[in-house]
């Protein structure tokens, strides 16, 4: 990757004067350019991390969101750049952990236990069948491994981080992530032989009347109906592009008029209803849009169509025709 210039930290920007600060203003407004570009090459790998840190594709985008936005501001404190990479992945994880504790989900273990020592071979690049396990496992399964081994495991099996890497990520010594990540890799693969031996294929749920209205008058693009049915103050975030309400966010669906091969179809996801979004002759959906209601009427629209890098590792599941 390539290196972003010296930003403008605020004591230095405190001691100029308003013509040398606005000499620097283009050098700041490069680097924070530079810095948004490499940040859409890390985002995918960001997302699997976050995603499995938290058992959820929709609120790992949520802390995806959260470590750029984190991120951007810091980037006008720095004197110097750190490692892109790892400075990225350190805020995503320490953001993921905060998520967590917020919401009283209480951590297994601290990260810096798990210290025993394991054998060597257990633990080897060459691990194809731990990969495979960790690949296959459903995002929601990572939730019961204690923090160390559920980000050792996903480092390490899912993004292919070398141990020296998680270690300083993680602030842990080597011995500590090897130690964690032969566990979590027991633990997962027993989790997956438990989901295979009781798993059935899931009947087809229906949706809600209001959403399966909802995809039919998009599909049909009668956009007054649609607007109809729009809280006044609808909010609408196009995620990692822009965030629209009232009545700016009442016309955001007409940028879908000319996709008159785009198809919606109500959805499910990790238990909550969502709209598949289709592409002309796909069989899988490109990506997904989340609403919320309130009294019948639609509060706000969460529109991933910028990260579809989400529904790689979600369970969309098609509804029951009505």
């Amino acid at each position: 990757m390539s290196s972003v210039p010296q930003t403008i930290n605020r004591s230095t920007e405190n001691n100029m004067g308003e013509k040398e600060i606005q000499s620097q203003l283009p050098q700041l407004q490069a680097a924070r350019a530079q810095f948004l570009a490499l940040v859409e090459e890390l985002r995918p790998q960001l997302h699997r991390y976050c995603a499995r840190m938290t058992g959820s594709v929709t609120e790992g985008e949520d802390i995806v969101q959260d470590t750029v936005a984190h991120a951007y501001y810091e980037l006008g404190q720095l004197n110097e750049l750190p490692a892109m990479r790892a400075w990225l992945f350190r805020i995503a994880h320490n953001r993921a952990l905060d998520h967590l504790r917020r919401y009283e989900r209480r951590m297994v273990e601290a990260l810096e236990e798990d210290h025993d020592m394991v054998d060597e071979n257990a633990l080897t690049p060459e691990d194809k069948l731990a990969r495979e396990q960790a690949l296959a496992a459903a995002v929601s399964r990572f939730m019961e491994l204690a923090p160390a081994q559920r980000s050792s495991v996903i480092l390490k099996d899912v993004l292919d981080y070398p141990l020296e890497e998680i270690s300083a990520l993680l602030d842990l010594s080597v011995a500590a992530v090897k130690s964690a990540l032969h566990r979590g890799r027991e633990r997962l693969r027993a989790l997956v032989a438990e989901s295979a031996a009781a798993s059935k294929p899931a009947a087809p749920r229906p949706v809600s009347a209001e959403l399966a209205r909802y995809v039919a008058l998009f599909n049909a693009r009668d956009w007054d109906g649609v607007r109809a049915m729009l809280a006044e103050d609808v909010r609408v975030d196009v995620v990692a592009r822009v965030r629209k309400s009232g009545a700016a966010g009442r016309v955001y669906f007409t940028t879908y008029d000319s996709l008159h091969n785009w198809r919606f179809a109500p959805a499910w996801l990790e238990e909550r209803e969502v709209i598949a979004v289709y592409r002309p002759d796909a069989a899988e959906p490109a990506y997904i849009i989340d609403l919320d209601w309130q009294n019948g009427k639609i509060t706000s629209i969460r529109d991933y169509v910028f990260v579809p890098y989400i529904t790689r590792d979600a369970n969309v599941r098609p509804a029951a025709e009505s």
